[in-house]
Parts: structure tokens; C-alpha cells; sequence
């Protein structure tokens, strides 16, 4: 048995929108730490195969099952079909998320809902159905990526900062309810971090985030990547119930 406690090693984590950015990076970090992952996708297959193969190529097993987070139903048969497949997570990431950015003058109910509902809602859901293994095993990570908007608010995002906000919120009472179980939830906010999510900002916008981070430089998947493995592993086993801002100094 590993003395590393950062070894993952005989861990299942299944991975909410694992096959990009943050959530592809974290895949492959956990994967190469011992980890078997499920990696979660709503529309490109074609991309969570890659990560599929990336990790079956590390010697680790991984699987790519497919589900709108914000749906019960698809949450449900998601989690059978992981457990069927690859056996019971004892990792969760929930890291599905979607941006719809206006001006709250402007912004429709549907836009509104569709970040709420995929940001907190889905948040809820798969913490929802991953918690009953972790329960029975008496053993289980639960980290949720929430935004550094979630923590200082953000114009034109009322929708998603208002769902960031709310995952740190629902992050840390699910810590409460699971605590003695032997259970940890966590959160983790980045900040402007190089994602298909931050392709979009224009250069006016991208200068104006640089010249607010400390560190002088936008994050990377990678970054909030050792944040995660981190927290999944035996080395964060005394951390519940926390926040942790990866943004070069953004919040501060």
C-alpha cells in the first residue's frame, strides 16, 4: 500500500463535464495519480473519448458516459451506468457548467434558468447520487468548481454568479451533513482561467482581468487541476467545508 497520500490509487472519481478544460485536466492529473475516472460529456463524445484514451493509456481504467447534469433522470442513469461499468465513484467533481452572459435589464427567464440550472442545480444532482456509495462506504470526496464571480460578483453574469455563489453555499452545508460519515466537500473558485469558456472575451476585457491578477498571468486547466487532486486525496482528509480561490490573486 502507497504512503503518498497524494496517491489515488484504488479510487473511482466520476467527472462532470470531464471532457474539457478543467475538467479534462483534472481527469488526466487524477488519472496519473492512480485513479480510475468516468468522464462526463453533454455533446462531444468525440472529446471525452480522447480523455478516455489518454487515460487507458496511462494503464488506468476509464469510461465516457453521457448526461445533461441538470436533468434528474439523466443523472440517475449516468450514475447506474458508471457503477455498472466501472464500479461505484467515491470521488465526485462537479464541474458541468455553462455561462449566458447579459445585462439583467436584458437577460430572459431562459437564459437565466439554463445557467442556474446547469451550474447549481446540476451541482446538486450529482452530489445528490453520488453521496449513497460514498455513505455506505463511509468514505468520499466531494469537490465542487464554483468561480472567483461566485465570490466577488461579476457584470453581465448575474445568472452564473448567483449559481457559483450557490454551490459554495450548498458545498458547505453538505460538509456539515456529511462530516461524521468520513465524507469532505470543498470547493474551488477559479479565476480567468484559458477555457473554450473564455475564448469568447475580447481583448479589451482579457487586458483589464490580466491587470488585476496579482500573479500577472491568466490561470490554466492545469492550475485548478492540482487543486482538485488534492482534495480527492488522503492528504486533504482533515479540509471540509472550504473555499479555495485558485486566481492569481483576483479575490484578494
Amino acid at each position: 500500500m502507497s504512503t503518498d497520500k497524494l496517491d489515488l490509487t484504488g479510487h473511482i472519481a466520476l467527472v462532470t463535464g470531464g471532457s474539457r478544460g478543467i475538467g479534462r485536466a483534472s481527469s488526466l492529473l487524477m488519472a496519473s495519480r492512480g485513479a480510475d475516472i468516468a468522464v462526463n460529456y453533454h455533446t462531444r463524445r468525440d472529446a471525452a473519448d480522447e480523455v478516455v484514451a489518454a487515460i487507458t493509456a496511462m494503464g488506468r481504467r476509464a469510461y465516457a458516459v453521457q448526461a445533461d447534469v441538470a436533468e434528474a433522470a439523466q443523472v440517475e442513469a449516468m450514475m447506474k451506468d458508471v457503477i455498472d461499468n466501472l464500479g461505484t465513484p467515491d470521488i465526485l467533481i462537479a464541474n458541468a457548467g455553462a455561462t449566458a452572459d447579459d445585462l439583467v435589464v436584458r437577460m430572459s427567464e431562459e437564459t437565466w434558468d439554463h445557467v442556474i440550472n446547469t451550474n447549481l442545480r446540476g451541482t446538486y444532482l450529482t452530489t445528490r447520487a453520488a453521496l449513497r456509495g460514498m455513505m455506505r462506504a463511509r468514505w468520499g470526496r466531494i469537490i465542487a468548481i464554483s468561480s472567483v464571480a461566485g465570490i466577488r460578483g461579476s457584470a453581465g453574469q448575474s445568472n452564473y454568479a448567483a449559481a457559483k455563489a450557490g454551490v459554495i453555499m450548498f458545498i458547505r452545508s453538505v460538509a456539515k451533513e456529511m462530516g461524521s460519515r468520513n465524507i469532505t466537500a470543498n470547493t474551488i473558485a477559479p479565476g480567468v482561467t484559458e477555457t473554450e469558456m473564455t475564448a469568447h472575451l475580447t481583448p479589451d476585457v482579457k487586458q483589464h482581468y490580466l491587470e488585476e491578477l496579482l500573479l500577472g498571468r491568466w490561470g490554466t486547466p492545469d492550475d485548478v487541476a492540482e487543486m482538485v487532486a488534492f482534495f480527492a486525496s488522503d492528504a486533504a482528509s482533515y479540509i471540509t467545508g472550504q473555499t479555495i480561490a485558485v486566481d492569481g490573486g483576483l479575490s484578494a
